[in-house]
């Protein structure tokens, strides 16, 4: 059995205090892209600012600091969107350090990764708390997911960037 987890050094990021708003309906789009509000992404740099408001001259109230982190969008301002992580920490972060790559971040602190969607299939792999993972479909209750060379089936209640309702093919 293979454990992945997240990369030491890489998921720390720097503590401040950020006041995001609240959050939006699922229904509203962006007044930039027309995509829906709020959204997932992940980091595309392996580190980025998020300020307290959409320009280079507000102040960086927090720096992320893992490629491929998954984030959620919440408001768009020009070529700046405001995100959040799973804790609720972000601010805005400019557009070209995020992608559309869907990814998402292990909670508990052992998730099992099945061969199928069902909780009576064999376990393929384990996962850590904050390990990272790209995001391949999701039913209802599961989602498939790639890591480490490894793919497998995770309940949807064990990660974070992926909606509640969300089903991807």
């Amino acid at each position: 059995m293979q454990v992945f987890g997240r990369k030491s050094g890489l998921f720390a990021a720097l503590v401040a205090a950020l006041c995001c708003g609240g959050m939006l309906q699922a229904s509203e789009r962006g007044p930039v892209t027309n995509l829906p509000l709020p959204r997932f992404v992940s980091m595309k740099a392996a580190e980025g600012n998020a300020r307290r408001g959409p320009s280079l001259t507000h102040r960086v109230d927090w720096v992320f600091e893992h490629e491929d982190m998954p984030l959620q969008i919440t408001a768009e301002f020009g070529h700046w969107r405001r995100v959040q992580d799973a804790e609720g920490q972000g601010g805005w972060m400019h557009y070209s350090l995020l992608s559309g790559v869907r990814t998402v971040l292990f909670q508990p602190e052992k998730s099992e990764l099945h061969v199928q969607p069902n909780p009576a299939a064999a376990v393929k792999a384990y996962a850590e708390r904050g390990a990272i993972a790209r995001l391949e479909q999701c039913d209802p209750d599961w989602c498939k997911v790639a890591a480490d060379g490894l793919s497998g089936w995770v309940k949807k209640a064990d990660i974070w960037g992926v909606g509640r309702d969300e089903i991807r093919k």
